[in-house]
């Protein structure tokens, strides 16, 4: 019999291999915005959005001073943030232009809008939000057709006028 996780079932956190935790708080809390829910010492730290306990899990346990793995190596690939709506996604783009921050690529899925980043340990991040599932777009038969197109990073701003 083939298991099927149950609808409810979600990621609950991501937990990553940091080089230097003051720097990966510096990113995911202050530049993204995550409240520090609880740190320990200078080897842990843990972030939420909400009041959740923890979405991130920082560590330098078998990583402090470390470098990225090198291209063609498995790993992940990036983890991605769902944003409430458009509003939320364009603050956060907005967080990110006057930081000067700098972008991988921006792309219209068809069933989202997405921000793809890189943290300052080289794991790829993917700020997005999705559309209401009566605009994703479908085929003749009705499967979900998602796309990979250009988004409009200035449409998304305008969002915050």
């Amino acid at each position: 019999m083939t298991y099927t996780a149950p609808p409810g079932t979600r990621i609950g956190h991501v937990h990553l291999k940091v080089a230097d935790l003051d720097r990966a708080l510096g990113f995911y809390s202050d530049l993204l915005g995550f409240t520090l829910m609880q740190r320990y010492g200078t080897q842990a730290a843990f972030l939420a959005a909400g009041g959740y306990h923890h979405h991130i899990g920082l560590n330098t346990w078998q990583s402090k001073g470390g470098t990225p793995p090198a291209p063609g190596h498995t790993g992940l690939f990036h983890t991605a943030f769902l944003y409430p709506d458009r509003a939320a996604l364009a603050s956060v783009l907005k967080r990110l232009v006057e930081a000067n921050y700098p972008l991988d690529g921006a792309s219209d899925h068809g069933v989202s809008e997405a921000i793809y980043i890189t943290d300052p340990d080289g794991n790829g991040v993917e700020l997005y939000r999705d559309r209401p599932e009566e605009e994703w777009p479908r085929d003749d038969e009705g499967n979900l057709k998602m796309v990979t197109e250009r988004m409009d990073l200035n449409g998304l701003l305008a969002e915050l006028n």
